[in-house]
């Protein structure tokens, strides 16, 4: 058995075919034994991989892609979540919101851990016609505690994962009124990445027990696996977790390990518009495709 260690940002549930790989022991099948940590802060998953404590990074592709020609080269080479797992939490009906009526109006997005949240949120105002420019944001700050102050009156509008909207909305005064993972389309939102040099054999077998482990969330009721789901994160109540990896199923958040090369452009447009690059990077100047070539 190979050992093979990942350095994450976070410990999500948009994260789930690596949890199920683990749990399924599909990484085993492929001869790897897989752990993983959550560094804080999150940047210092870039350190594990210069030491040699990680094997790979799990994180946004905007990171590989700022770094590249400018310091350590990090190559994003899987992706386990195709779609943003977030949501647009407001104090209107659902059917009232607009994109153009938005303008004018305060945003608040949490900022204390990387810059995905508000390059997608200002990608999607671009998309539909809108200027960002045109908004006011509050970014700078923990998502718990914009939480909490969006409950007690300030902005209009408050941008956090699905799921703690979805909490949030229950407790009332709120509702969700976009669920990005169902209505904002594919885009690669979080990427294994490896500095150069990495073992591809040992990435392949990677992702084809991470494929594995897409397959059989998709195919598996997530009733059947409950008690897996509430000991994986205790922070959620078990309804908001069924229906959340329903949804997630249900819109293609788990397609493949291979990252899409249309969403792969997309985000890239909306990275580089966010001026972490000064032009959108080409696919096979940032991604290697080889570690998940044999997959669909």
């Amino acid at each position: 058995m190979h050992r093979y260690h990942v350095t994450a940002t976070g410990h999500s549930l948009n994260y789930l075919p690596e949890y199920v790989a683990t749990e399924q022991g599909f990484f085993a099948n492929e001869g790897l034994t897989v752990t993983a940590s959550v560094p804080r802060p999150w940047d210092l998953v870039l350190d594990d991989l210069r030491g040699g404590r990680a094997d790979a990074a799990l994180g946004g592709i905007w990171v590989p892609s700022m770094y590249l020609g400018r310091s350590t080269r990090f190559i994003p080479f899987a992706q386990i979540a195709n779609r943003a797992p977030l949501a647009l939490v407001g104090r209107e009906d659902a059917a009232a919101i607009s994109w153009q009526a938005m303008r004018g109006r305060t945003v608040l997005m949490k900022g204390s851990n990387g810059a995905s949240v508000g390059l997608y949120m200002k990608m999607l105002l671009r998309e539909e016609g809108v200027d960002p420019a045109e908004l006011n944001y509050i970014q700078d700050l923990d998502g718990a505690m914009l939480s909490e102050l969006f409950l007690g009156g300030m902005g209009d509008y408050l941008v956090i994962d699905y799921s703690g909207a979805l909490k949030l909305a229950a407790s009332g005064g709120c509702r969700v009124v976009q669920a990005f993972p169902i209505s904002g389309g594919g885009i690669p939102w979080s990427v294994y990445y490896a500095p150069e040099g990495a073992d591809i054999a040992r990435q392949a077998a990677f992702c084809r027990a991470l494929g594995r482990a897409m397959t059989w969330i998709r195919e598996t009721d997530p009733e059947d696996y409950a008690d897996f789901l509430a000991a994986t994160f205790p922070n959620l109540p078990l309804d908001i977790l069924l229906r959340v990896t329903r949804d997630y199923v249900s819109c293609g958040m788990w397609t493949s390990p291979r990252i899409n090369p249309h969403g792969y452009s997309r985000w890239q447009a909306g990275i580089a518009q966010g001026h972490l690059v000064p032009r959108p990077i080409a696919y096979n100047d940032l991604v290697d495709p080889r570690p998940t070539e044999e997959l669909a």
